[in-house]
């Protein structure tokens, strides 16, 4: 495909590419319009990095088509929204609603970071779309700043679903990899056990962690050492959180059965949010600063202090079933 957004190039004799919207790893979001709706959409185009196998290529283009299957299942205002799969050069495009806005990751990168009351506005909209998502049997998997959009008219709307899973279907990924952002992953996800609802409550905490605080908590000189963080390390207490600190110690639980659940994290955020304070956990109750020094919980993860040199055996493949 040409990169001039001058030649304006038209995906499945319909959607005519105007100008990239924004560039990453995966490829590009292009602004485009619909000749046949006349209305301007955003089309994700996916370019497998160059010397990929071509079963490697194949997977990325099935994860694409899952990322606009699944968010095609999700109607919400806090989600985008996916109209259409344009099949193009043997490769799936997805058309999605075009958000006019800016990306939660770089608002932090140009503002520094936010106070605790903005912080669980937008935490307490992510998590509306992301109940929305799991009440349709669908987990995003990457909950991330970048993955967050604040759009000019207000919507705070969670995009790319391109790693998520949908409940009961066959999983994309090789047995034991880990799909997503390091510093985002669930321990239970780290460790390459199934990830469920509480999995994206998690990473929503470590976004939140990351807004108020300027950096995630577990973030370390390499993924291995990050992933061994996350399992093994307690969560670095907030400076900034203020009344939101309760709601991080809830989320960012290190037993996902005992993390707060999506209901009562939402209610809390929307308390901070209206300028309140979440109610303070009791040391014992859920909250991953109280239990930080409760060895037996962490220690149930199966992975040896950070100072061992021994590598961490709960990574690596899952057993067999």
């Amino acid at each position: 495909m040409s990169e001039d957004p001058g030649s304006e190039r038209v995906i499945a004799g319909r959607y005519r590419l105007l100008s990239p919207l924004g560039e990453g790893g995966m490829g590009t979001v292009w602004r485009a319009r619909d000749e046949v709706l006349q209305r301007e959409v955003a089309v994700k185009e996916v370019r497998a990095p160059h010397g990929l196998p071509d079963s490697e290529i194949e997977r990325m283009y099935a994860r694409l088509e899952r990322e606009a299957w699944a968010a095609a299942r999700v109607s919400h205002r806090n989600v985008v929204t996916v109209y259409d799969v344009a099949m193009e050069d043997g490769r799936p495009w997805i058309v999605m609603e075009l958000i006019r806005g800016i990306a939660l990751s770089d608002l932090l990168d140009a503002e520094g970071p936010l106070d605790p009351q903005r912080a669980a506005h937008i935490g307490a909209e992510v998590l509306a779309a992301l109940r929305a998502a799991h009440e349709a049997g669908v987990l995003h998997r990457d909950v991330k700043p970048g993955n967050v959009l604040m759009a000019n008219d207000g919507r705070v709307v969670l995009t790319d679903f391109g790693i998520a899973t949908v409940e009961g279907s066959s999983a994309l990924t090789m047995t034991g990899e880990v799909i997503g952002s390091p510093e985002f992953l669930a321990p239970e996800r780290a460790l390459g056990r199934t990830p469920g609802p509480e999995s994206d409550l998690w990473s929503l905490g470590v976004l939140l962690y990351a807004a108020v605080e300027g950096n995630s908590p577990f973030r370390q000189p390499t993924p291995l050492s990050t992933l061994r963080a996350i399992v093994d390390e307690p969560l670095p207490p907030p400076r900034r959180a203020g009344p939101l600190a309760p709601v991080l110690d809830g989320l960012l639980a290190k037993d996902p059965a005992e993390r707060t659940s999506a209901d009562s994290a939402e209610r809390e955020l929307r308390v901070v949010a209206a300028g309140g304070t979440a109610p303070t956990r009791p040391m014992g109750s859920t909250g991953a600063t109280t239990r930080s020094s409760q060895a037996p919980t962490i220690g149930a993860f199966g992975v040896p202090a950070p100072s061992s040199a021994t590598p961490p055996q709960g990574f690596g493949p899952p057993p067999a079933t």
